[in-house]
């Protein structure tokens, strides 16, 4: 279809991806966002190749790859320091056509508002409610002000207000057990080497660094607590420290050089696979869809696929607006509640849900080779509209 004119609701990694998507293919496309102040949540990611096949796509594959981080080698050790399995990424980029690149999300979300136009983003609109007739969807913001269009897209995060619309009422994230500690830090020799991502895991929990841009790693911690815990950031070195008393040096090295200002204190959680994403001329895309838990690094790939694939839809098919969302929809659905499940359960087995089945995983991974667990990401990242 041509000259549709799109609202999308969110300017996060799904709204920005899906407006950029979309103004490439000729599109009218105004993005709205609740706060005056973008504010990445969370330190980093990980982008697998599938989500980079997309940013590729839309023109963006040098400018990822000048902030991404170079990750060659993945390696689980003990909570104590020893190795328990050790990949190779070289020959698992070479299987699936693509360099994965972790990378910092704010320097990811000023490449993506860069390339939307920071200056057509319009700041301070709260969605309140959308609706729709035959003909329009239209946004309806706090201050009583409306946008309309041939579509309206659904960008506003776990807490989404176009989900409550979607699906007859509000639903809350479903709390995943855990909290997760996150920011940047400089990369030295005394952490890990520069090339490759490391995971500490024992006790029911884990402790993280990887590779992004600047010559940084992403941290993160996860433990196991109680929802509704609560750290003041001058003590959070205080809490790390005693929960992961014991734990290799390098762990150690890492929470004694962190900037306990800057770390990102999370309860982590998901929803429920969705009975639709879509209705109408209304729809879903990224977190508002299939917010999961990031134990598969696979959250902010799906919202570029979502992006990918709606737009495919709209340009390549006629029919209408709303036959074209139903096939994206029916593209999507089953995709993303799989990995959403997968995560949890992934999480679950992580973060000492069930203890017996942790100290499988624990061995597991002793005896798991490189070969499989290659196959086992690229599975995941083959599954998707970018083969």
């Amino acid at each position: 279809m041509y000259d549709l004119k799109a609202i999308v609701i969110g300017a996060g990694m799904a709204g920005l991806a899906t407006g950029i998507a979309l103004r490439q293919a000729g599109y009218e496309v105004e993005i709205y966002e609740k706060t005056s102040k973008l504010r990445p949540a969370g330190a980093g990611i990980s982008l697998w190749s599938n989500g980079i096949k997309v940013l590729n796509k839309l023109g963006l594959g040098k400018e990822i790859a000048a902030i991404g981080g170079e990750m060659n080698r993945m390696e689980y050790l003990t909570h104590k320091g020893e190795s328990l399995n050790n990949v190779n990424l070289l020959p698992l980029m070479e299987q699936v056509g693509q360099r994965p690149y972790p990378v910092s999300r704010t320097d990811l979300q000023q490449m993506m508002l860069t390339a939307f136009g920071e200056a057509d983003v319009k700041m301070g609109m709260r969605c309140v409610e959308v609706k729709q007739d035959a003909d329009i969807a239209t946004a309806i913001f706090e201050d009583g002000s409306t946008a309309t269009g041939d579509v309206v897209i659904g960008a506003d995060g776990v807490h989404s207000v176009v989900r409550t619309y979607l699906n007859g009422g509000k639903i809350q994230p479903r709390y995943a057990g855990y909290v997760n500690w996150n920011g940047l830090v400089d990369a030295s020799p005394d952490l890990a080497e520069s090339d490759v991502w490391v995971i500490y895991v024992g006790e029911g929990k884990r402790a993280s660094m990887m590779p992004v841009g600047g010559n940084r790693f992403y941290f993160f911690f996860g433990c196991p607590k109680p929802q509704g815990t609560n750290t003041e950031p001058q003590n959070i070195r205080a809490e790390l420290k005693e929960i992961f008393a014991g734990w290799a040096q390098p762990v150690q090295n890492l929470i004694a050089k962190l900037d306990p200002e800057q770390v990102n204190r999370l309860e982590i959680g998901d929803i429920d696979p969705l009975p639709n994403l879509v209705q109408g001329r209304i729809a879903l895309v990224g977190d508002s869809g299939h917010a999961t838990t990031p134990t598969l690094g696979q959250g902010g790939c799906q919202a570029m696929e979502d992006a990918e694939v709606l737009c495919r839809y709209l340009v390549t098919t006629n029919i209408s607006v709303e036959d074209a969302l139903k096939r994206y929809e029916s593209e999507r659905k089953e995709r993303v509640a799989q990995l959403v499940l997968k995560a949890r359960k992934r999480t679950d087995t992580i973060y000492n849900k069930e203890p017996d089945l942790t100290q499988q995983w624990y061995e597991q991974l002793k005896q798991e080779q490189e070969k499989d667990v290659r196959n086992a990401i690229a599975k995941i990242i083959l599954g998707g509209p970018l083969h």
